[in-house]
């Protein structure tokens, strides 16, 4: 009797993505992976010797400069120049820019605080550059002083947007100024093009800028102090490499600019959100110089 061989049928296994995956990743490990990581494990160590050799450096200089008694900055005699300055009455002439974007909530603080900084009213320009983007209603504004009620009470009950009526509010505010005897220039664009640098660019091509020796530049939730310029002002006058004197940081910075330096550097460029560090590393390039005043700080709006 011949044996029977039965054959088991063929059994087609099922796809298995894991399987498939981990075969893919032994593939790629060796020969892929594990050179990057050696590379990159090197490149971490070059860069963790770099920064041994940095602060190695700061330290020698700094024992150098202490023990020779070298000062590297100069010292500066703030109060014969500000009685210099008060004697002569040459006080220089200032821009102050305040750039804004639908600022509904703080528009009002930071120009009033502004248009009360101590300064010579002939010698200074306040430069209100709005951007925001809505002018409803504008016509109610414009007519301000015919009308017997508030237009923030019409602003109230019409819409709570902050984008309403936010142009006509900031350019009353400004009139208001203006015959305060304030010299306010109210700025307004057909576009927004290049932002927070373009509007501060373009305010710098007014006609009336050419008198000026020094910009300021204060955000528009910024509060500065009444004395704010006569404590940074000097600083540049005494120094004419100076391209900046920068105020401490408390929830935000100001600093006062040097129009020719500011010039020299290439303006401002709006190729990048941090315009204002993109045009001091340029600036610096140039060889001008900066000035920190760690005891000057300016508040802005807190947010709880």
């Amino acid at each position: 009797m011949r044996n029977i061989v039965l054959l088991e049928p063929e059994v087609n296994e099922a796809y298995d993505p894991l399987r498939s995956l981990n075969y893919a990743w032994d593939c790629i490990r060796v020969p892929i992976i594990v050179p990057l990581l050696r590379i990159a494990v090197y490149i971490c160590i070059a860069m963790s010797i770099m920064l041994f050799i940095e602060r190695v450096y700061m330290a020698i200089v700094i024992v150098f400069v202490k023990c020779l008694g070298k000062k590297r900055y100069t010292k500066y005699q703030l109060d014969s120049i500000k009685e210099d300055l008060e004697k002569n009455k040459n006080y220089p002439m200032l821009l102050v820019q305040i750039p804004m974007f639908n600022e509904k909530e703080v528009y009002k603080l930071s120009i009033g605080a502004v248009c009360g900084l101590s300064w010579p009213s002939d010698r200074l320009i306040v430069q209100v550059l709005d951007d925001s983007t809505n002018e409803v209603l504008r016509v109610f504004f414009l007519i301000q002083s015919n009308l017997s009620f508030d237009c923030m009470k019409i602003y109230d009950s019409i819409n709570d947007s902050r984008e309403t009526m936010c142009k006509a509010l900031v350019e009353l505010e400004c009139r208001k100024w203006i015959e305060k005897g304030v010299n306010v220039k109210y700025e307004t664009r057909n576009n927004r093009n290049g932002y927070k640098a373009g509007a501060l660019r373009e305010g710098l091509k007014k006609h009336y800028v050419e008198d000026c020796e020094f910009v300021v530049i204060f955000d528009a939730d910024f509060q500065p102090e009444e004395d704010f310029l006569r404590r940074t002002i000097p600083y540049l006058l005494e120094n004419p490499e100076l391209a900046l004197v920068q105020a401490r940081w408390k929830f935000g910075t100001a600093g006062v600019w040097r129009i020719r330096a500011l010039h020299d550097a290439g303006g401002w460029k709006d190729r990048t959100t941090v315009e204002d560090m993109d045009l001091a590393v340029r600036a610096s390039l140039k060889g001008w110089k900066f000035l920190f005043v760690g005891d000057l700080a300016v508040s802005i709006e807190a947010f709880v």
